[in-house]
């Protein structure tokens, strides 16, 4: 499969999160509900690691386990404000707002990662920033 098919599945199934979420998070507190859903990925993501292959941790280096841990950091607050976002307002307009993250990964990677990102790109990060305010106030 390709990075295309892989990203269309990622979204497909981040759709689905936020509607099951939506649901899940109703009767519960948004933190306890997300520190369910972290096990259940705690579990879920192990399992697949140690099926797909051995798994060998002294392999990672110094530099990816900092980088990895800051991104689980990010991950986790990250999650922690869409459950609330999402018990306090509706899937439908948070849902896009969280989409943003496209804007700030290509910001953030033209400045630290010092990609090339051309007009189209530019642009079709306008028009995520424009669409997903509409859909935040329609």
């Amino acid at each position: 499969m390709n990075w295309f098919l892989w990203a269309c599945l990622s979204a497909f199934f981040a759709g689905l999160t936020a509607i099951l979420a939506k649901i899940g998070v109703k009767e519960v507190d948004s933190n306890l509900a997300t520190a369910i859903r972290t096990v259940v990925i705690l579990v879920f993501a192990w399992s697949v690691a140690l099926v797909r292959g051995p798994v060998s941790l002294a392999a990672v280096s110094t530099r990816s386990w900092v980088f990895l841990i800051l991104s689980g950091l990010a991950t986790g607050a990250s999650w922690l404000c869409y459950f609330r976002a999402l018990q306090l307002g509706e899937a439908s307009k948070v849902a896009p707002v969280d989409k943003l993250s496209v804007v700030v990964a290509m910001v953030l990677a033209a400045l630290i990662l010092h990609e090339h990102l051309t007009w189209q790109a530019w642009v079709g990060g306008g028009l995520i920033v424009c669409g997903s305010l509409i859909l935040a106030w329609s």
